[in-house]
């Protein structure tokens, strides 16, 4: 079992799964009104860590620009100097998903090829942020789409990248296949309200062994 650092915990909290703030139920005094606004420097970060758990507890849609503002304790003026549109927002939102594509796996010395592929389901959290944008926008040509698809490319050149390193006969194939059960693990979790990623890590392992030949294993 992969041991997650505090940051790298904090960043899986940070995928939808379970509601820490009952944001849809409504709000503290804090974040009703002007009040108890901030001004300032870090702005521009309160703007997106308050972004960062409304769209995860309640969705991208469902959260307005009021609620966010209030939450972040910002102006709306302020948002839109910092961001020209909530579109914009979004796109810089999932920009700060991951960037490097979970070096906590993939650049991890200690681990053979191998186990660095089944450890990516280990930390894989439900539900992936990017899928879940993918499922509330619309339009593939929306920024937050084209992130999405974009990180959902590079993972499966890293899933490859290793399966190579493991021996794979057809790696691009294999970073493929795990690419797919990871993202399927991710939305079943969602829908069922109960963990899969343990009998998809199961899978994982066959799909891996088949694909790598004996001698390459030893």
């Amino acid at each position: 079992m992969l041991t997650l650092s505090h940051e790298q915990a904090e960043r899986k909290l940070c995928i939808p799964g379970v509601t820490q703030l009952a944001y849809a139920g409504g709000m503290t005094e804090l974040e009703k009104g002007p009040r108890g606004r901030r001004r300032g420097r870090g702005a521009r970060e309160r703007i997106l860590s308050a972004s960062q758990r409304l769209f995860r507890d309640q969705g991208i849609n469902r959260t307005g620009m009021d609620q966010l503002c209030a939450v972040a304790q910002v102006s709306k003026r302020t948002a839109y100097q910092h961001f020209a549109s909530k579109d914009e927002l979004i796109a810089e939102y999932l920009r700060r998903f991951d960037p490097d594509v979970m070096p906590e796996v993939f650049d991890r010395t200690d681990l053979t090829p191998r186990e660095r592929l089944l450890a990516v389901f280990d930390i894989h959290a439900p539900l992936c942020p990017f899928i879940a944008a993918a499922v509330e926008i619309a339009d593939p040509g929306h920024p937050a789409r084209v992130r999405a698809r974009d990180y959902k490319k590079a993972l499966a050149a890293r899933l490859a990248e290793t399966a190579r390193e493991a021996g794979a006969t057809n790696p691009e194939q294999l970073g493929e296949q795990l690419a797919l059960l990871l993202d399927g693990a991710s939305a079943r979790t969602r829908a069922l309200n109960t963990e899969t990623l343990p009998t998809a890590a199961a899978i994982a392992a066959v799909l891996i062994d088949n694909a790598i030949p004996t001698a390459a294993q030893r």
